[in-house]
């Protein structure tokens, strides 16, 4: 069979839209059963049809997540309609909250570069043992309220 040509069905395969956005086919299929673009309707042989309007749209999507956007905060900003005075106002207040966000990460980081280094100084490669491990299994012994702030927060998946 030869290949389909995307042009005479009005759109781009999911590939070659994945390609023209940088988003991969299966971020594609995620970002459709979030919500965050429109399923495609389906062509002959239930291939799927993406137009320019929906590559820039992924394109947009991938811009807000290398911005470290959730995907509620990709929602809130695909839904704004860039002519409306009071949308600019809830991207602001989207924007401002994300910047709140990402400042509190960054204090955790810091904290948590700060314990990495604490424990890092407990092994120097000397001796029988490696005190940098019994360490970390000390900790991993202690109850979560032990732990107080160094409890895992968003840097490590549970």
């Amino acid at each position: 069979m030869p290949p389909l040509n995307p042009r005479t069905h009005h759109g781009y395969l999911i590939g070659q839209a994945a390609k023209m956005s940088g988003v991969s086919s299966a971020n594609i299929r995620f970002y459709e059963a979030k919500g965050l673009i429109s399923r495609q309707g389906m062509g002959a042989g239930s291939y799927r049809f993406y137009s320019d309007e929906d590559v820039h749209q992924l394109r947009f999507i991938r811009q807000l997540r290398s911005l470290d956007m959730t995907l509620d905060e990709v929602r809130t900003l695909l839904e704004l309609d860039l002519r409306k005075k009071r949308d600019c106002a809830t991207a602001r207040a989207t924007l401002d909250e994300h910047i709140g966000h990402v400042r509190e990460r960054l204090k955790e980081l810091r904290e948590l570069e700060k314990n990495l280094v604490d424990l890092r100084s407990q092994c120097d490669g000397a001796g029988d043992r490696c005190h940098l491990i019994e360490a970390l299994h000390a900790q991993a012994d202690l109850p979560i309220a032990a732990l107080g702030r160094q409890t895992l927060k968003r840097h490590a998946a549970l």
